[in-house]
């Protein structure tokens, strides 16, 4: 046992020993920008979700004009899609979502429904069902409020929030 003790401290003391160089990192200071690093920009990275009780998990999301956004978006009920069905559609600005809600349900599933092709839309992803997540990229709007709704039958009266774009 003693030898065994005095053969490690000898194997930690060489250990120890030669080129304790220290490996420098970059280092990144709050407020300081990616750009000086060389590191490219992510942009925004949200998530919403929506459940079987139909409610989004967020009433408000926020983004600066101009970047991307990365959205995120889970069902995280367990209904199929043709009984409690869940999407994200980001309106243009003043459009009526009531109107646009009545022209979605007229569209129905053959459509995804979106209207019009989508004229009133900026982004929007796939209707879900329970268990289902889709990820959508697209650039922020100029600076205002927009509104963001649940587009199947009969949800945009609970399913509904504004993402908010600052400069």
């Amino acid at each position: 046992m003693r030898t065994y003790l005095i053969a490690t401290a000898i194997a930690l003391i060489l250990g120890s020993c030669g080129d304790t160089k220290k490996e420098e990192k970059p280092t990144l200071k709050i407020g300081q920008n990616n750009a000086q690093t060389g590191a490219p920009t992510m942009g925004t990275t949200l998530a919403l979700s929506g459940n079987d009780m139909m409610q989004f998990d967020k009433n408000e999301l926020m983004a600066k004009s101009g970047e991307k956004i990365t959205l995120t978006f889970r069902h995280v009920g367990q209904l199929d899609k043709r009984v409690m069905g869940h999407n994200f559609v980001l309106l243009k600005p003043g459009t009526d979502i009531t109107g646009f809600a009545n022209e979605a349900a007229a569209v129905g599933e053959s459509g995804d429904w979106i209207p019009n092709d989508g004229v009133q839309v900026i982004a929007h992803t796939q209707m879900l069902g329970g268990g289902q997540t889709d990820v959508i990229t697209f650039d922020a709007p100029e600076p205002g409020t927009y509104d963001f709704i649940c587009s199947f039958p009969g949800h945009s009266a609970m399913m509904r929030g504004t993402l908010t774009v600052t400069e």
